[in-house]
């Protein structure tokens, strides 16, 4: 314990000369975890609806499930623009900005006369909410010093967990007893409301950039920058790209969507309960040990689901995930804030990218199987695929945990 707060004190000061005037908050503001949670809405809330949009727009599933690996793609790759954006303009002007985009693309995703339109509208979507959560990320880690920051962080992964779950649940419900297009055009007025209630976030202190290249340098020549990117590329496919096939899952066996949604909302429940659970834990408990727990959950969930698929085993297995995504990810994302302080923006955005490119891959390479029926051939995958990206990142953090 002794060790892990010498570290702490260590790091803050340092932080505190790369990064003057930091404003030391202990938590996010409100108005800031309305935004995670619209983004977190917006992001998960196709997942219910990809048998409904198939249905309804005459293509087959693996087809429909473009909309959400496209979705996933251009959230990731507008990633490193909206960090070297937010580092050079500011991070609630570029959330402001991105959010009021991303309302009218909300407006087409609603209105679109076909696949092709959805699919356009959907990456325009993802583009433009991509900018919210890490520049959520590094405003956290611009206000609230180390000591605090990994409790700050659960606090946003809270919103996010809640934005999570009533996508999954909202979004199967109403998509069954309205119209899959009433989702997105709900998800459109929140993005407009975020936007104006974000006006009165004041900016915090941020180090001069006077242009790209030097943030670029700095956090693509770290070493343990790119590893950190690495692991959430592995843990954007495992977790956030194959979870999205759960729903489907469950109604390829008969489950209607309006059932189906609620029993993978189970998963934010389990992300409100557990990052609970980490904020408690957080500075008495190594951060490897964190690590550990949630890439356990992980691996249990997923060996749950490849060995039988039916309603009782989907709900266990995304309380499980939520469990593993407070622990796994909200050890990483705090390492991704402290790897490069004198370029935060762009290390987050580089971050966040990896995770969705590596969510986006994930769903792409799996609308096949998932065509097929083999859900049990995905999931088991995605428990073995667990078991090294575990050991990679606890072996990795208790080797240089100031990396």
């Amino acid at each position: 314990m002794t060790t892990c707060r010498e570290h702490q004190e260590h790091q803050e000061r340092r932080e505190h000369r790369d990064q003057p005037g930091t404003h030391h908050l202990t938590g996010p503001p409100r108005a800031l975890s309305v935004a995670t949670f619209v983004s977190s809405f917006d992001r998960f809330v196709i997942s219910p609806m990809l048998v409904l949009i198939a249905s309804g727009l005459g293509v087959p599933l693996a087809t429909a499930v473009v909309t959400a690996s496209g979705y996933f793609l251009a959230y990731g790759l507008s990633q490193p623009v909206w960090g070297l954006l937010s580092d050079r303009f500011g991070r609630v002007r570029i959330m402001r900005a991105t959010l009021l985009a991303a309302a009218l693309a909300g407006v087409v995703s609603a209105v679109a006369p076909g696949m092709a339109v959805l699919a356009a509208a959907r990456i325009a979507a993802g583009a433009f909410f991509g900018a919210v959560v890490p520049t959520s990320l590094t405003y956290v880690g611009d206000t609230v010093s180390t000591a605090w920051r990994q409790r700050a962080l659960s606090d946003l992964m809270a919103a996010m967990a809640l934005g999570t779950a009533l996508a999954t649940a909202f979004g199967g419900v109403l998509g069954h007893l309205l119209h899959w297009r009433a989702v997105f055009a709900t998800s459109a007025a929140c993005a407009l409301l975020c936007s104006f209630a974000l006006r009165k976030l004041r900016e915090p202190a941020r180090a001069p950039v006077t242009g790209v290249g030097a943030p670029l340098r700095a956090v693509l020549r770290n070493g343990w920058a790119l590893l950190v990117f690495g692991l959430a590329f592995v843990e954007g496919a495992v977790l956030l790209g194959t979870m999205t096939l759960l729903a489907a899952a469950l109604q390829a066996d008969g489950v209607s969507a309006a059932v189906a949604g609620p029993a993978t909302a189970a998963f934010g429940v389990g992300v409100l309960v557990f990052s609970r659970l980490v904020k408690a834990l957080s500075g008495r408990t190594p951060v490897w040990v964190l690590m550990a727990v949630g890439g356990a959950q992980i691996c249990l969930g997923y060996g749950l689901v490849a060995a039988r698929i039916d309603l009782p085993s989907v709900v266990i297995t995304a309380l499980l995930l939520g469990g593993g995504w407070s622990f796994m990810h909200s050890a990483l994302q705090t390492w991704a804030t402290s790897v490069v302080p004198e370029a935060r923006g762009t290390a987050v955005a580089f971050f966040a990218a990896s995770l969705f490119i590596g969510s986006s891959v994930a769903v792409t390479a799996a609308g096949p199987l998932a065509q097929n029926g083999r859900y049990a051939l995905l999931f088991g995958i995605a428990c073995v695929t667990a078991v090294p990206l575990t050991v990679t990142a606890v072996l990795c953090r208790r080797r240089r945990p100031g990396a």
